[in-house]
């Protein structure tokens, strides 16, 4: 199959690069936290910039309508997702699209709904635009079997009790109750890897319908489904959902284009328009052309690399399991049914009282501390296995270092 990432380049060679994941600390810090892969971008992609760049064509973003027509054949092939073109609109990134969605249908304190442990972002952007978050924590479950996913291939010796994380349904009913005036969703679920069912979906869809609430879809990691999972839009469950839902999204999670800067926001209902009459037109203008343009490219031509890419991210995931299995038997870990990030509850290490900052202190590895995804969750860490085989394996012996000492004091 042609475009497989799995080539990665050395270490050192990563290390020259020169975004976030790799300029945020110091050289000798193992990078496990950002959201972004060390993969090569898709072939295809990477013509398409460098061609760009070589006939000087950078300058403002125009009319784009390859965008709607890519992204209507990619929901349609993948989700069975209908989504006409004109139900698509450009927007800077999925955070600054929900930022915008905020400022324009709520007013400074309103409550915005989120679900614990969430996308660290999500508290940032309810507070910028002078909104107030409430919490309607995931259900955890602890479950006996195997942590594996449905069809899933990994081995049995990973069988043993797990953490699930779901919906509390009620607690979203009870939060809507209170006049809370929006919910801003994460499908999937970052940091658990977790993505809602139809099921569940068509219930929040219910609840938003009856309580008044607009329900804003932050759907980035959506085609990143391990084999054997289902992905489920918002918008697709009911009509209810396209009277209450907005979905935000973009090819830069998948496809690495973070820096590229272009997103969409996806509205299949008038009652949401009229709602989002508000929106600036310059989120269009703020987007970026190279961006866009490299969106289209993946949408329409980036199914190839892409399913290249999630089954080098199944070895990767076995890999962290099997690691986890052997190294660090007594911690909390489920294989996520989506993306590259993994959620480890460390409670039973006694590392103190953020883990995450004694093992950026101590052995050189970095990642995103569990209390920035909620209060109640000091004691994990999210960790990025979109890297290098050895980068698995060095992070969790750091981590197993570190247990080991605490076990002797």
């Amino acid at each position: 199959m042609p475009n497989l990432p799995t080539e990665l380049r050395p270490l050192e060679e990563l290390r020259e690069r020169h975004s976030s994941k790799w300029r945020r600390f110091n050289r000798d810090v193992l990078p496990m936290h950002v959201a972004e892969m060390d993969y090569e971008i898709a072939p295809g992609i990477k013509s398409l910039l460098i061609d760009f760049v070589t006939r000087s064509d950078v300058g403002y973003l125009g009319p784009i309508p390859e965008v709607g027509e890519a992204f209507a054949g990619f929901a349609k092939r993948h989700w069975d997702w209908e989504v006409a073109p004109s139900d698509t609109r450009i927007a800077t990134d999925v955070g600054v699209g929900s930022v915008e969605i905020l400022r324009a249908v709520a007013k400074p304190g309103d409550k915005v709904l989120v679900n614990s442990p969430v996308y660290s972002a999500f508290y940032k952007w309810i507070e910028e635009v002078g909104l107030v978050a409430v919490d309607a924590p995931l259900i955890r479950e602890k479950v006996g079997g195997a942590t594996t996913g449905a069809g899933s291939d990994e081995p049995d010796s990973f069988a043993k009790p797990v953490t699930l994380w779901r919906l509390d349904v009620d607690a979203i009913e009870q939060a809507f109750k209170s006049g809370v005036k929006l919910f801003l969703m994460c499908n999937p679920h970052n940091p658990v890897g977790r993505m809602h069912t139809a099921a569940e979906l068509r219930q929040v869809a219910h609840l938003a319908d009856k309580y008044g609430v607009l329900v804003i879809s932050d759907e980035i990691h959506a085609p990143m489904a391990f084999p054997g999972e289902t992905f489920t839009p918002y918008l697709s469950v009911s009509d209810e959902a396209k009277r209450t839902g907005v979905t935000v999204t973009a090819a830069s999670k998948t496809f690495n284009l973070a820096g590229l800067k272009a997103s969409i926001i996806v509205t299949q209902s008038d009652e949401v328009r009229e709602k989002l009459a508000k929106l600036p037109e310059a989120l269009h203008w703020r987007s970026s052309l190279l961006g866009a343009f490299a969106m289209v490219e993946a949408f329409e031509n980036g199914d190839a690399w892409l399913k290249g890419t999630m089954m080098t991210l199944t070895d990767s995931r076995r890999l962290l399991a099997a690691e986890i299995a052997e190294k660090l038997p007594t911690v909390d870990f489920h294989l996520p049914e989506n993306g590259y990030l993994a959620w480890l509850d460390l409670t039973s290490l006694n590392l103190g009282e953020n883990p995450a900052a004694l093992l950026l202190a101590k052995e050189k590895v970095s990642f995103v501390p569990g209390a920035d995804h909620g209060k109640d969750y000091d004691q994990f860490v999210r960790i990025n296995f979109a890297c290098r085989p050895a980068s698995i394996r060095a992070a969790i012996d750091k981590i197993a270092n570190q247990a080991a000492k605490a076990a002797k004091k």
